[in-house]
């Protein structure tokens, strides 16, 4: 398998690259861009669209560049080693992945080309309190009444849904609480009648909010894809958004493990640098070998995230993530070991890392959720095995 960059992915990795350094390279801007009303700063959103990231993943014919999962992976891999604000993933990889795949040619006409220029910001409002990590486990409904659709529930943890202008959710057309049939999805406008939204901040600085539903109508138009493939269409996005995980994942640790071998050869202890002690050193090296464990799984992640068999893609998807939960985890905590007392500050970047990573370690399912996935299918076939 070629996982050599082409000559347009290189130019690309660059220009993402220096536009996250400029924006990101001193932390007191992340902070700055903290402050503003959405929680990110809107000038640097601009700045993704006039480079074309917002509609990387698009069609030509949607107004998008054509790009795939190894862009999408270039992209994240930057925002994590910059610890970025926007909502890319909320908007570009779930809200667009789910109109790109399950729109019609009128409503990717409709969404798509604004996420392009960045004048439209989606968020996927699926998840809910009694769900856990369930794709299936829907309470919201759906009911059709007058040629369109009344939707009632609430969703818990949108990602950045308090700044979004449209809302993809998931809602039961039919069937039980726990049914795997009968989830449909809508596009309703964030400032319909009927819904409500509450912001807050989460622990790795980003945003999410608490979003009800009550007696929101929707046109029939509303409905995304047809309405018995919602979950395979929800599985889909969403195992596109852990493949794009872990790239953000190996970013942030490429980042805290380059800054803690720097700071090994810069703090002092005994008169001498601490990086020359032998002990620290091995640490260094453990975590330099989990960082490209996770590398690489992330890499087959992104190649695995188009499979057309979604029992083999989802076993690929868990099983990268198992890898990167526990290299993140042991980056993380030897990170914050190695710096002492300043790791935990919160002027310094280091514990910010370790936040963002252990936030990432929740979305979509934990370690033992994934484990108990890849336990469930018999763990990776043997070509896929071979392929890590």
């Amino acid at each position: 398998m070629d996982f050599d960059l082409t000559e347009e992915q290189r130019l690309l990795r660059d220009s993402i690259d220096r536009l996250i350094d400029d924006a990101y390279g001193d932390f007191e801007k992340r902070r700055t861009y903290a402050q503003e009303p959405h929680g990110f700063s809107m000038a640097l959103w601009r700045r993704y669209a006039e480079l074309g990231l917002l509609g990387l993943p698009f069609a030509e014919a949607d107004g998008g560049y054509g790009g795939g999962a190894v862009e999408t992976m270039l992209v994240m891999e930057a925002i994590g080693r910059g610890l970025a604000l926007e909502p890319y993933l909320a908007t570009v990889v779930l809200g667009g992945g789910l109109v790109r795949l399950g729109g019609n040619a009128a409503q990717r006409q409709r969404i798509l080309p604004r996420i392009a220029d960045g004048s439209l910001r989606l968020a996927f409002a699926h998840n809910e309190r009694q769900a856990r990590y369930d794709l299936f486990d829907v309470a919201t409904t759906a009911r059709a009444e007058g040629g369109g659709f009344v939707l009632n529930g609430a969703k818990t943890v949108v990602l950045h849904g308090d700044s979004a202008d449209l809302l993809v959710v998931g809602a039961r057309l039919s069937g039980n609480r726990r049914d795997r049939t009968g989830i449909g999805l809508f596009l309703v406008d964030a400032g319909a009648a009927g819904v409500t939204r509450r912001a807050y901040p989460t622990q790795d600085g980003q945003r999410a909010a608490e979003i009800t539903l009550a007696q929101v109508r929707v046109p029939a138009d509303a409905m995304l894809g047809a309405p018995d493939a919602g979950l395979a269409l929800i599985g889909q996005v969403t195992d596109a958004a852990i493949a794009a995980l872990c790239a953000e994942a190996v970013g942030a640790m490429s980042a805290l493990h380059a800054m803690t071998v720097d700071y090994l050869k810069t703090r002092k202890q005994f008169g001498v640098p601490i990086g020359s002690f032998q002990a620290l050193q091995h640490r260094a090296a453990d975590m330099l070998v989990a960082l490209e464990q996770a590398r690489s799984m992330a890499m087959y992640a992104a190649m695995m995230a188009d499979a057309p068999d979604a029992a083999e893609r989802h076993t690929a998807m868990a099983a990268a993530r198992v890898q990167i939960d526990e290299s993140a985890r042991m980056i993380g905590q030897g990170a914050i070991q190695l710096h002492g007392g300043i790791g935990m500050t919160q002027e310094y970047r280091a514990g910010h890392y370790f936040k963002r990573l252990t936030m990432i370690g929740l979305l979509f399912g934990d370690t033992a959720h994934h484990l108990k996935t890849v336990a469930a299918a018999g763990g990776l076939s043997a070509d896929e095995a071979a392929e890590t």
